[in-house]
């Protein structure tokens, strides 16, 4: 259809839209007044990975096309676990690490959205704050009675479970009652009218609409994103060292930097397109680019995401190590360092120390294939001793895309 609203036309254009419950109710909403739209996220770890960086850019063009985001964070249901996309029941945290994990948090969305007072800002709540004072005779005969388990039963969150025969607790069942209530919540509280997140809570984004109109009679919305995969069919979020965290303590801005100059030809369009706020024109312009051209394209994409994640002058240097580690054949300030004594530290350990592999044993297969230099001179005994002379350094190299500094202490 034609989107009249901005709201709903940028985020078409972009490849955002996946699914909505009401395109053209909230259409006409977008188009005539401020919609407060809110997503959740669960408090699991200190930091975010890029898995969830297309539902934080849904808050930023929301609040571009001039519309409030509410960035919920599940205080509560971080407590139970999403069982969505799960085999098994995620590990209890205390409050306190809680509370760290949101703190943490907190630093990306302070970076790619205004917070405020006004009536566009964003703000930060926490659904610890309501779910915690609920009492559980007052879920059952309020809640409760607005979900079947029949119904309850037909979601996939669910069925996978039993189908793979793997235990769901009646603590993880309860989920997705206790994320409806929290889209009624804010609908009555703050106002809300429009719930955002992935495909795979297409299902909790439902109940939360019908639970809202069972109660209070309010009409609500809900948009989802398409499932997000890189071009060869792998999850956004993981890299083949790990998860690729949106904050510098998880990861170093060298490594965030890499990750998008390193991504397949055919999603840097894709790309631009959801995490840059590079007009729609130019992105057109570099993804028609072809050969080794492409690659103009995508050091753009690892500088523009770069730099809204983890600023300009992380973006600059970034780029700046990349140029002098490939083009100039040295070692950039932003590589990942170990630093040695005068004894030095064995070839094997130094791989695993700069985070090349996940173990010593992965680094010896490596090392046994030849893909493996020191100063760029191809190594092969994994007992290697590397010792560094007093005031120097030295650059451990991993493929073609992996480089690391061993530095004498």
């Amino acid at each position: 259809m034609t989107y009249t609203s901005s709201l709903l036309r940028l985020l078409n254009e972009r490849g955002y839209i996946h699914q909505t419950t009401d395109a053209e109710g909230l259409d006409a909403l977008a188009a005539k007044q401020v919609v407060p739209g809110y997503i959740g996220f669960d408090a699991t770890a200190p930091s975010l990975h890029i898995g969830s960086l297309v539902q934080i850019m849904m808050l930023r063009r929301l609040q571009q096309t001039g519309h409030k985001p509410i960035v919920l964070m599940g205080g509560g249901t971080t407590r139970i676990g999403d069982p969505t996309g799960r085999d098994e029941s995620r590990k209890m945290l205390s409050d306190e690490t809680i509370e760290a994990n949101i703190k943490g948090i907190f630093s990306i969305f302070s970076r790619l959205l205004k917070f405020g007072d006004g009536p566009t800002d964003a703000v930060m709540v926490n659904n610890q704050d309501w779910l915690g004072q609920l009492g559980y005779i007052q879920v059952l005969q309020e809640v409760g009675t607005h979900f079947t388990v029949n119904r309850m039963l037909s979601f996939d969150s669910v069925k996978l479970r039993l189908e793979r025969e793997q235990p769901m607790t009646f603590l993880e069942f309860n989920y997705m009652i206790l994320q409806g209530y929290d889209f009624r919540h804010l609908s009555k509280d703050k106002g809300v009218r429009l719930q955002m997140g992935g495909s795979d809570q297409w299902g909790n984004i439902i109940n939360g609409v019908e639970l809202t109109r069972r109660m209070d009679s309010q009409e609500v919305f809900g948009v989802t994103t398409p499932l997000l995969t890189t071009a060869d069919g792998a999850k956004m979020g993981k890299s083949v060292g790990g998860a690729v965290w949106l904050n510098e303590d998880q990861l170093p801005a060298y490594d965030f930097w890499q990750y998008w100059r390193n991504c397949d030809d055919r999603d840097v369009g894709k790309f631009l397109r959801l995490f840059t706020d590079l007009p729609l024109d130019e992105i057109a312009r570099l993804e028609t680019l072809e050969g080794a051209a492409i690659n103009d394209a995508k050091v753009v994409l690892a500088n523009e995401v770069t730099k809204l994640c983890r600023g300009e002058d992380a973006a600059v240097a970034a780029a700046s190590t990349a140029q002098a580690t490939f083009a100039g054949g040295g070692m950039g300030n932003d590589l990942p360092t170990i630093e040695v004594d005068a004894e030095g530290v064995r070839l094997a350990a130094a791989c695993t120390a700069l985070g090349f592999v996940a173990s010593n044993g992965e680094a010896k297969r490596k090392i046994a294939e030849g893909a493996v230099r020191l100063d760029d001179e191809a190594v092969s005994d994994p007992a290697l001793l590397i010792t560094v002379p007093e005031g120097e350094s030295r650059k451990l190299s991993l493929g073609k895309k992996k480089h690391g500094v061993i530095k004498r202490v």
